[in-house]
Parts: C-alpha cells; structure tokens; sequence
C-alpha cells in the first residue's frame, strides 16, 4: 500500500509504506521565527557568509516553521507540537496564579473539560522572535492566536502582558516570595513573578491562556556520548558537555561557534533561544529550598565552569530601537539591583531559568545598577554552550547557487532504505502541512525539485538539480522529506 500526495499543483509525489515511517522527536523545538538578520546595531541587508561577522546567527539554521491549525471552535492545534490552545483567553479579568489553576480547572471549551495551565516548556513553545516591544508587534502569532494589551485605564503597561504557567519556581525570588513562571508576549520574556502578593502589597494578577493534549511536551532524554557531546534524544539535538569556559560577547560567541572543531565536528552552532530553553531544567535552581533540587538549572549531566551563569543564545531581542541585544537564558539566579542605586541591594528578581537580553556589546561597567524596572544584572560577557542537529539533515553545494548552473543537494542520516522527496519554494519560509504524511514542511507553497529517491542502506541519497539562467537574484529555500520525517532547511540565493 502506498500513500499519493500532492503537494502542490505541478508535483505528485509518491511516499512508501508505513513500514519506512521515520520517527520525529518527541519534544518538537519550534522555530523562533526569526528571518532577519543583524549585527550589533542594524539589520543587515544580505545574511553574512561563512567567516564573515555574526555568521551563524538564528537566521541561518531554519528550524521547525511555526504551524498552526485554527479548529473553528475557539481553539487552534500547534501542527509542531500537537497541543491544543485556547485561541482567545479572558482578556477581561486577571486571575492570580492559584485562580488560573481554578479558572482551567472549570474551562469547558470546544465540548472539552480537561483544559489546564500550560508548563513553561509548553508556553515558550508559542514565543515568536518576529516581535518587537518597541513597534509594538506581540511575541505571539496574531494570526493564529488572538492576544490583546492590558486597558490602560487599568494602570497596567503594555509590558504587563504576562502569561501564567503552572510552572512554580523551585526557589524564592525578590523578598522570598514564592514564585511560579510566566512567558511576556509584550515584551519577549521568561522571568518569574510572585504566586500571591505582588510589590505593591495586592494579588499578583496575570493573564492565562489554556491548553490540552498530552502531557509530555519538553521532557527531554540526555545521553552521555563519552565523546564530549551529550545526546537530546528527544529534540534530535547534540550538545558539547562542557561550556566555553570563559565568558564572550556576542559577536564572539558566534565566532566561537563557527570556529569550533571538536569531538569529531565542525558544524557547531550557537543554539536559537527556544534550543537553549529546552535544556533548562525547572526542578532545579542554586537557591531551591529543597536541598535535593538545589544546583544551576541544568542537568547535572552537563557541565559548568560557573553555577550562576548566563547562556547567550544566536537569537536577536527587537526590544529597542536598534536591534542591540541578543537573548540569554540564565542557569543560574538571575539578578537584579532593587532600591535606589549606592542604597540598594542585588537579588534574584527573576529565578533561574529565566530569559532576559543583554546588550550584544559594551562595558558591563556602564550598568553598576543593572538596567530596566528590576535593575536586571547586565554582564555582556556571557558563557556559551553549543549545539548540532543529529536528525536528518540537508546540504547544498554550491551555496549560493549559481544561475545557469547545478545544485548538488545532498542527504544524510535519514531513514534508510526510504523514499524521500526534495521540496523547494521562492515563497519563503511557513509551514505547510501535509495532513497524508503528518508532518508539516517548514516551507511556503513547496514544490518538487528532481525525482523521488531512495536512501541507502546509510540513510543517505542526493540529487544533481539544474539551475535555470534566468534566475538570479531568487531567494529559494530547500528541504527533503520523507514519510513523517524532514531535513533541516536549507535557505540559499541565485547568483549570476
């Protein structure tokens, strides 16, 4: 038996049986969205080639396309992550973190009871790096999920646009207040807040946008290679286990990316902001009460040169007129300066593994105080742990194309013995879902470059794809498929 698809108007593809099924990971990373790029202070208008500055930034490793189902009932399906989302949340009433928990409790929506506050690793999962605080574009696909500011007339800012999770921080933050997680999509964080009594003496009172489906979204299954990597068996994501070992701005951490051999590889990278939160581990934290949960918070399978360390990420933060700082996640507390400066005092504001930005370059020294309403600890200089994709994966030489010429598009690690298709698109970047093959392709309007192939007995297959000359200056993008599994995607330019 065989299943007949197409997958758009001029290409008919023929897909094996189920028995050549390949196993997607189970803790679907969903892209951050991110398709510009940029330096310390502008957008560029070209993507900085190997070797050049900032090569090697979120931009250029498309990861899985956010993709979304509107189900016509109040809800909308994640086609990444199978999880069913509340589309509109209560706009209208602020619930504390223990009324959230009540509010999803008694929800009955789509003729479905079981709706609950999502986890932090669920939450994120929706976060969109096309946002930008300073423009006012939400962090949060709008066409997908309705997302609304707080009323000004309430006395809340556009930034108290917080969304609970059922999250609870392992430890204290601020004044000891105990703490549970929340995602901004005002302004692009993850930062904790007070479970009860807010700054100001009066319930904290946030937002909550509901989920269903299963129950096992972000847990992840590490493997010691005994080689230096550690294995994300359910992301399909490897990581060196040990840190950079000192400190780097930006630029030079994705220098340090880019320049990296070891353990056997040179196709190190630094991690988008969604990878880097997928390591993160919320049962942990260097202040937990419980002695056994106390540590940074990651696996103990990794290691670390500094437990109170921050993580730069690839992805840029749009969180100010100039596209200056980059996003971190925090391993360790993440501190910030309370009280007037001289007379203040450094805490954890925010609990580790939240998700702040730093400026991408400067002097820490400019910042004695911190920086923004909780005087956020602004370091510059921050660790860096790197990562490759160990699924299948997809090269293209040359890179870019050449109009008039040939394109050798090449796979490996794919499900051997398979039937496996190359799709293209000058559509750009969105993914579109294949409901005969279950998946969706990361691309927009795909269509059919060469023949159907079948991989070797190494998971491996190319193909030799002519470039028409009059094609120069076309943005493609590429990607191969088989039933139920996909390559990364390849995102490449026609030269003359």
């Amino acid at each position: 038996m065989t299943t007949r698809i197409t997958i758009a108007t001029t290409a008919t593809v023929v897909i094996a049986t189920a028995a050549t099924i390949y196993a997607q990971p189970n803790y679907t990373i969903v892209d951050t969205g991110q398709d510009q790029f940029y330096n310390n202070t502008a957008q560029l208008q070209n993507p900085p080639q190997p070797g050049q500055p900032f090569h090697g930034q979120d931009a250029q490793h498309i990861g899985n396309q956010p993709s979304y189902r509107d189900q016509h009932d109040g809800t909308v399906l994640d086609l990444n992550t199978n999880l069913i989302w509340q589309k509109s949340p209560d706009f209208k009433n602020l619930r504390t973190w223990a009324e959230a928990q009540d509010y999803a409790d008694t929800l009955n929506l789509a003729g479905h009871s079981d709706w609950r506050v999502p986890t932090i690793k669920e939450l994120y999962s929706l976060i969109d790096f096309r946002g930008s605080s300073f423009d006012r574009i939400p962090y949060i696909d709008t066409h997908a999920f309705d997302f609304e500011y707080p009323d000004p007339d309430s006395g809340l800012r556009d930034m108290d646009s917080q969304f609970w999770t059922s999250t609870v921080y392992v430890g204290t933050t601020m004044n000891n207040d105990p703490t549970a997680f929340g995602v901004n999509f005002a302004d692009g964080r993850i930062k904790g807040y007070p479970k009860d009594i807010g700054p100001n003496g009066e319930p904290f009172a946030r937002f909550v946008r509901c989920v269903r489906g299963r129950t096992d979204y972000g847990q992840n299954q590490f493997v010691d290679n005994n080689d230096g990597t550690i294995t994300a068996r359910a992301t399909n994501l490897q990581w060196l286990k040990n840190d950079s070992g000192s400190t780097k701005n930006w630029q030079q951490a994705l220098a340090y990316a880019e320049n990296l051999d070891a353990s056997g590889h040179d196709d190190w990278r630094l991690p988008n902001a969604k990878e880097l939160q997928s390591i993160i581990d919320y049962n942990r934290a260097p202040d937990a009460t419980d002695p056994a949960k106390r540590g940074p918070a990651i696996d103990p399978i990794f290691n670390l040169t500094d437990n109170e360390s921050y993580f730069w990420s690839s992805t840029t933060h749009l969180d100010g007129p100039s596209p200056d700082v980059a996003v971190y996640l925090c391993v360790g507390q993440a501190w910030g300066y309370m009280g007037n400066p001289g007379n203040g005092q450094w805490m954890n504001v925010h609990g580790a593994g939240a998700q702040r930005s730093d400026p991408k370059a400067g002097n820490p020294a400019d910042y004695p105080y911190g920086r923004g309403p909780q005087g956020d600890d602004i370091r510059i200089y921050n660790y860096v742990r790197l990562v490759r994709s160990v699924g299948p994966a997809l090269e293209v030489q040359p890179n870019p194309l050449r109009a008039g010429g040939q394109a050798l598009c090449s796979v490996s690690h794919a499900k051997p013995n398979a039937k496996t298709f190359l799709a293209y698109t000058t559509k750009g970047i969105g993914g579109t879902f294949i409901p005969d093959l279950h998946i969706s392709i990361d691309l927009r309007q795909p269509k059919q470059a060469g023949h159907v192939k079948q991989t070797d007995s190494q998971g491996q297959t190319s193909w030799l794809i002519p470039i028409p000359p009059n094609t120069a200056g076309l943005d493609v993008a590429l990607q191969a498929v088989q039933f139920d599994g996909k390559t990364n995607v390849i995102f490449t330019k026609v030269v003359q």
